[in-house]
């Protein structure tokens, strides 16, 4: 099936030397998540990279998916719960909601990922490595992120069978609003012994490690009006197309965090 996905990517838009941030659910499309991961790869070459969100929102004290997993407990049920949760490892850690093309990007050889324990992201390709490194506890998805980093140097967005509802890339226009909110976060981290840096890398080889939980601030994420903000997405900055049996968009990542800074300048109160 890969080389039946050369044509499609290529009157998409998906030329040598892209880079793609892919968010894709591939359920009832007919699309294998590691034919789809081998077509991109051969579609954008050598030079391009391809990137997915490796989230795990799971690791949290406040998320959807971590009150879904407690729910029913007993108090003392879940302190037990959250003594048992391991910590964030990049090398181990699935990705927890983010379908089976995520964890074909994070799993695949060679593949590099970043190191926040909630929001990290898998890549592979060109600069793969340099895009994952050095995400900061405090930087969820804004400029010090992979994300950040994507915006900067103009990577597009691919979407597969999939609404900008989860358009990660709305989340870093939260970061360049005047004021944005902030609140904490709390998740369970591999810290350095001693003098602990909230989970942040050690270098010193001598550095002893333990599981625990560390707190932090940051922009209080909020995805309930990303499907309007992509309504109002002008339809001349997005290219439509099928790829196997899944409805897909192309646009740039830049236009898409501009468009949505504008409209949750104006109507986000």
């Amino acid at each position: 099936m890969t080389s039946g996905l050369a044509g499609p990517l290529r009157a998409l838009g998906v030329r040598p030397g892209t880079r793609l941030l892919v968010h894709a659910a591939l359920g009832g499309t007919g699309l294998r998540a590691e034919e789809l991961r081998g077509a991109l790869l051969a579609a954008v070459g050598p030079g391009g990279t391809l990137a997915a969100p490796a989230f795990t929102p799971q690791n949290s004290k406040t998320s959807s998916a971590h009150l879904a997993q407690i729910a029913g407990l007993s108090e003392e049920g879940v302190r037990a719960f959250r003594a048992r949760m391991p910590a964030f490892d990049p090398a181990r850690t699935p990705s927890h909601g983010m379908g089976v093309f995520a964890e074909a990007v994070r799993t695949a050889p060679g593949a590099a990922r970043s190191g926040h324990p909630q929001t990290s992201f898998a890549a592979l390709g060109e600069g793969a490595r340099e895009l994952c490194a050095g995400h900061p506890l405090t930087s969820h998805l804004g400029e010090e992120s992979p994300l950040g980093k994507m915006c900067w140097e103009g990577w597009k967005v691919l979407m597969i069978n999939v609404g900008f509802s989860v358009c990660t890339a709305f989340h870093l226009a939260e970061y360049r609003i005047p004021k944005p909110p902030l609140r904490m976060y709390e998740c369970v981290v591999k810290v350095n012994l001693p003098g602990s840096s909230g989970g942040q890398p050690c270098h010193g080889k001598e550095a002893p490690k333990r599981e625990g939980w560390t707190a932090y601030e940051d922009i209080a994420l909020d995805d309930s009006d990303f499907a309007e903000i992509g309504r109002a997405f002008p339809e001349d900055r997005i290219r439509r197309g099928w790829i196997g049996g899944a409805s897909t968009m192309l646009f740039a990542l830049p236009h898409a965090v501009d468009h949505a800074l504008e409209w949750m300048t104006e109507n986000r109160r």
